[in-house]
């Protein structure tokens, strides 16, 4: 019969054994947000979730993995020593789970979104101090970047350049295949039927998308070390991107402009933008292949002596 001094124990059990006060926290920590991530995963799939927020559903590749990399880095988070003493750092940290605290009391759901990463950075400080915050940095920025907020409605105003742009470049494509096609700032007219390029339309949240997960694959493939990839692959997602959505709002206007509701509806609404949206996204993964050969530096064979 096992007890709570064998050897057989897991060793994450080990570490809850003599450090009760993770799992303490651990515990209250899933009590109060388990129901708050259960009503993001709902809202992204069932798409129930509002408008703005929807643009944040990168969190269901985003949070999983923020979740995994930390557990990859447990043992060096529970190898940093215990802060015994009240440190500047801890300080801090107290502060901001306070601040934490009170977001997630408030009562407003964006005040309460943002509780979570206030919590997580909180308790990095309070428990390991400036050390355990830069370990667990990559989990937390991505937990802050997938955070639903209202920051896709404060950018809305300054999308109508990108609209106008969409607009322009998908009634020229139409009209060099034939199409009768006539726009007006963000309407395009395919056989007199109006089609508009709305801000949800502009291809923001597939931008948003494309550069979560850009970062992602760096951190992923370690290509994130190599400083002079980045920008490259950045440029480059936002460039395919914004190219995916100019291609999908041409074959949208054509579309409705020749009465065809169906496809119309499954590239729109149905499971056929999904499909799109992933084939877009899997096209990033030679892009940064293509960048990692362009950028970094091969080592040079050493010719060695013969004997």
């Amino acid at each position: 019969m096992l007890s709570c001094s064998d050897s057989h124990w897991p060793s994450f059990l080990q570490i809850f054994k003599r450090q009760p006060s993770t799992l303490a926290l651990l515990g209250l920590f899933m009590l109060m947000y388990l129901p708050l991530l259960w009503h993001w995963t709902d809202g992204w799939l069932n798409k129930s979730i509002s408008l703005e927020h929807e643009y944040f559903s990168h969190g269901l590749l985003g949070i999983p993995l923020a979740t995994y990399i930390a557990w990859e880095k447990r043992h060096v988070w529970f190898a940093l020593p215990q802060i015994k003493k009240i440190a500047s750092s801890q300080l801090v940290g107290g502060g901001i789970l306070l601040a934490s605290v009170l977001a997630y009391m408030s009562g407003m759901i964006d005040v309460i979104n943002l509780s979570l990463p206030l919590m997580l950075a909180g308790l990095c400080l309070w428990l390991k101090g400036t050390r355990g915050l830069r370990i667990m940095a990559v989990p937390l920025i991505l937990v802050t970047l997938a955070t639903p907020n209202e920051l896709p409605y404060l950018i809305a105003p300054y999308a109508l350049p990108l609209q106008q742009f969409i607009a322009g470049v998908a009634g020229f494509i139409l009209f060099q295949l034939g199409i009768d096609v006539e726009v007006f700032n963000i309407y395009l007219y395919v056989n007199e039927r109006a089609v508009e390029v709305a801000p949800h339309c502009a291809g923001l949240k597939m931008l948003f998308t494309s550069l979560y997960v850009a970062l992602a694959l760096l951190y992923w493939s370690h290509s994130i070390k190599h400083r002079q990839t980045i920008l490259p692959f950045l440029v480059g997602t936002a460039t395919i991107s914004v190219t995916a959505n100019i291609i999908r709002n041409t074959l949208l206007s054509y579309f409705h402009g020749t009465d065809q509701t169906a496809a119309f509806v499954w590239l729109h609404d149905s499971w056929g933008g999904d499909l799109y949206s992933a084939l877009m996204l899997g096209s990033l993964i030679p892009l940064l292949q293509l960048v990692d050969r362009w950028f970094i530096p091969q080592k040079t064979p050493v010719n060695h002596p013969s004997l």
